[in-house]
């Protein structure tokens, strides 16, 4: 058996969940409302004495294993991004490299000749803070875990970060894997 998709998700304080007869589960906390579609084979089960949410599978193909695991796993998700929401932070490294928050559109000065915008969706919240000594940062809040993820990648797309000097848009306490450049050119000399 799945070990994640066994492991029943508590629902915290404030939160509630709908599953309807098409097998869509909507969960509705204080940060926002979510819902998604579950596959027709996988059971989900709210028991409200315990205040917690099971997922079944009916058989132990390797089909049925694999959505256990995941819609679990999804709705975990879906729990965490009501009650908490999900945050994640990217650093703009490189001269004259910034970003400006203005609502929902985020302006990014990176080195092009123009400078590019990006509009968020409404469930996305952005702040860029640029602090002198250190590089400008722009942080992205969201009760979405998917949806964030997939706009911080469109931010990072526009300028990842290169492996001679560290330069782009990078995600906080990333490594990166840097190369020396050319050595044997000074070598000669």
């Amino acid at each position: 058996m799945s070990r994640i998709g066994k492991a029943p998700i508590s629902l915290p304080q404030g939160v509630s969940v709908t599953v309807a007869s098409n097998n869509l589960v909507t969960v509705k906390g204080p940060k926002g409302e979510i819902s998604r579609m579950v596959d027709p084979d996988i059971t989900v089960q709210v028991d409200k004495e315990t205040n917690h949410i099971l997922v079944q599978r009916p058989t132990d193909q390797k089909r049925h294993r694999a959505l256990h695991g995941l819609y679990r796993a999804l709705i975990h998700n879906m729990v965490v991004g009501v009650s908490e929401g999900f945050k994640k932070t990217m650093e703009i490294v490189g001269v004259g490299y910034k970003a400006t928050v203005n609502g929902q559109i985020i302006d990014l000065s990176l080195g092009f000749s123009h400078n590019l915008f990006l509009e968020l969706p409404k469930e996305v919240k952005a702040s860029a803070t640029a602090e002198k000594g250190k590089n400008p940062t722009l942080t992205l809040e969201s009760f979405d875990k998917e949806l964030l993820g997939m706009v911080c990648a469109k931010i990072r797309s526009y300028r990842k970060p290169e492996p001679y000097k560290g330069k782009g848009i990078k995600f906080e306490g990333e490594v990166l894997r840097r190369k020396a450049g050319k050595s044997a050119a000074s070598a000669k000399k």
